[in-house]
């Protein structure tokens, strides 16, 4: 119950040219037919998990998810409902910690672990929104630590986990056995999008 759904939505501004999609045109302009058109702004919304970490609405999550959001709703496995604020990001290590405007409400936290001291072959379970199709968990071992994860950073301290991360559980749990947070699931090895059983989180400590 500590882990939540973050939607986030925030203004995107692409180009609409009347010849999209057309072969013709893209071949007689190249590039710079993707700069051709009219600038339009639209809405997006963007999909992700978060862990409570104290009752009184404090969230950690993945930058990557909130980044530039305009509006932020956290929605509990309850099906209770809060918007919520961004209190600071780093991007060096893709966090993001967010405060819930839960009014008196306590919510349910998840006690952090030493992700210091996990092995290799330990078993965790990685909990969060995978498709939008709502809260899931799925289990495998800690494949590695100390990795780099491309594209992120070149820090070499992400817990490799082989339990399932799809889109959507950016900025989930990765629990050990005994039921605390080792980690942030954070990113994926894949070329399809779909979870090839590598994955990234950020170690708890």
């Amino acid at each position: 119950p500590a882990v939540v759904n973050i939607y986030a939505e925030r203004m995107v501004s692409e180009r609409v040219s009347p010849f999209a999609n057309d072969p013709f045109f893209a071949l007689m302009f190249g590039q710079q037919f993707d700069n051709m058109g009219v600038p339009r702004r639209r809405l997006e919304s963007a999909l992700g998990s978060g862990v409570i970490v104290r009752a009184d609405g404090l969230i950690v999550t993945n930058r990557h998810v909130i980044q530039q959001a305009r509006d932020i709703k956290v929605i509990l496995n309850d099906r209770r409902e809060f918007s919520a604020t961004v209190v600071t990001v780093d991007e060096k290590t893709d966090l993001a910690v967010l405060r819930a405007d839960v009014g008196a409400a306590r919510l349910p936290l998840l006690q952090l672990g030493d992700s210091d001291a996990i092995d290799v072959g330990d078993l965790v379970l990685a909990i969060g929104n995978p498709f939008g199709v709502g809260q899931s968990v799925t289990s495998g071992i800690v494949s590695a630590t100390a990795r780099t994860a491309d594209g992120i950073n070149d820090y070499g301290y992400f817990i490799q986990t082989d339990a399932a991360i799809n889109p959507g559980n950016s900025g989930g749990a990765l629990v050990e056995m005994n039921g605390r947070l080792i980690g942030i699931n954070t990113a994926i090895y894949s070329q399809s999008g779909g979870s090839l059983g590598i994955g990234f989180a950020i170690p708890a400590n």
